[in-house]
This record gives C-alpha cells, structure tokens and sequence, in this order.
C-alpha cells in the first residue's frame, strides 16, 4: 500500500473537501458532549474553523483558543467572522504554549490520528485542563474504511491501483481511542460511533469535492493513466448509491470519545 503525507496548505480546496462532512458530525459530536455554556474552549487542528464555529454557536464558550500547526489554515480561519468570538493560533498540539489548567475543554475534531505523537499530544491537552475539566474528540473510522473517501478508495482497489494510506489509520478505531486516552491518565471514558450523510448534486460535484490536487487521493488520481482514470470514474460509479435525479448521498462514519481530567 502505498504512503503519502497528507498536507492541508490549501484551504479552500479543504473547506470543499471537508466543510459539508465536518458540519455534519461536528454538531452530533457537540450534542453528546452536551457541555456547560460559558466553559474555556481550546480546540486542536482547528483547520479552517468549521468545528470553531459550531462551539461558539452552540455552546457559548466564555473564551475559545484553537490552534492548527498549519499556517494557511490558521491564516483562512482568522478571515472569517468566527475569528471575531475566537482567537486562532499556530501551535503545536505536542508542545502546547499554555499553563497548566488554562481550560475547561479541549477538543479535537477529525485531527487526533494525525498528529505524529499521539500519547504526547493527550498528555499535553490533559496538562492544559483543570481538574474535573474533559479532553474530547473525534476521528473518521480509518479503520473499518469508512471516512468520506470510502468510494475513491474503494474504486482505486478495484481497478488495482495503490491506495494511500491514511496516517494514524490504526489509532482510529474506538477501542484505540480508548486505549490512548487511558495511558493518559484520563478517567470515566467514554466512546460512540458517529454517522453522518452528505448529498451532491451529481456525480460531478462529489468527484470534483473529493479529489482536492493536494490531497492524497487527488495525488494519486494524477498519476495513473487516461486508462485507468476512466476505469476508476466507472468503478467509483458503481460504489455509490444514486438518488432520484442523479444526487450522489452516502454516508461516512465517525468514532467519538470523552473524558474527564482527575483531582
């Protein structure tokens, strides 16, 4: 299996990607944490803002930091009006630049298997909580193929062409989650299983959001031949459920977990 690095240097063309998915299961997450108003927020790998966004209009945070190690993404989300209800930092997640007990909550969206070191990065967001306070967050079902580009990998499988490998693959499973957040000394977790559903208007648009250039899909559809590229659209066809007038909907799956920072 062939392995490519994922970068996200390219922000609109992530908000295309993402954007519609990350809504989607952001606000299921949000309503099974169901935090308290008025909490101290830091978010990690906030990325464009669009998990941003959903805590400072449905949980009305007292104050909201988040970060991402990628400069463009913060660059893009501090331009948007979120940026006005929450501070954007560069930062990274194992190093965090704040005292201990800065926050109530720290959450992550759709980034905890991309970080390189993992059990660093919790020991570090549980440093930066008060106690009693909860460390959180989600990630797509790597593990079972179930991230929104389960139709691009599974075409690229069938026409036998190499599927890159999603950093962190092995560490999105809920009984992985909840395995690294016990070796961080977190207490009372707990886990679920997210489903989310997004529709396109045609085939074109889905194709068209899920094989961004940056991205390692996009990368790989680059490099295969005329050939394999239409054998690929016909594979990718075949995969997807087709709604009445050409919409492409399915479904992809997140894994969820919580828990809390002890005395």
């Amino acid at each position: 299996m062939a392995e490519s690095a994922h970068s996200f240097d390219d922000s609109h063309a992530y908000e295309r990607f993402m954007g519609r998915w990350s809504r989607a299961v952001g606000s299921v997450f949000l309503e099974w944490l169901a935090p308290p108003s008025g909490a101290r927020w830091l978010e990690i790998g906030c990325g464009t803002g669009i998990f941003t966004e959903l805590v400072v209009d449905a949980c009305a945070p007292s104050a909201l930091v988040a970060i991402d190690p990628a400069v463009p993404q913060i660059d893009h989300a501090s331009r948007q009006p979120v940026a006005l209800r929450a501070e954007f930092r560069v930062a990274d997640s194992q190093a965090l630049p704040f005292p201990d007990a800065s926050f109530d909550i720290v959450a992550a969206a759709l980034a905890i298997n991309f970080i390189p070191d993992r059990l660093r990065a919790l020991l570090e967001m549980r440093r930066v909580v008060r106690a009693r306070g909860w460390v959180a967050g989600y990630v797509w079902d790597f593990t079972s193929e179930l991230s929104p580009s389960w139709p691009m990998r599974a075409g690229l499988r069938r026409i036998g062409a190499d599927v890159p490998e999603v950093p962190g693959t092995e560490a999105s499973s809920r009984d992985a989650l909840g395995s690294l957040f016990e070796q961080a000394g977190l207490a009372g977790i707990e886990t679920r299983s997210i489903d989310a559903t997004a529709a396109f208007p045609d085939f074109d648009a889905f194709w068209q959001s899920q094989s961004p250039s940056y991205s390692p899909i996009g990368k790989t559809i680059a490099a295969l031949s005329e050939a394999d590229r239409v054998r690929l659209v016909g594979a990718v066809r075949q995969a997807l459920p087709v709604c009445p007038g050409g919409v492409i909907e399915y479904s992809a799956r997140a894994n969820a977990i919580k828990a809390g920072v002890p005395v």
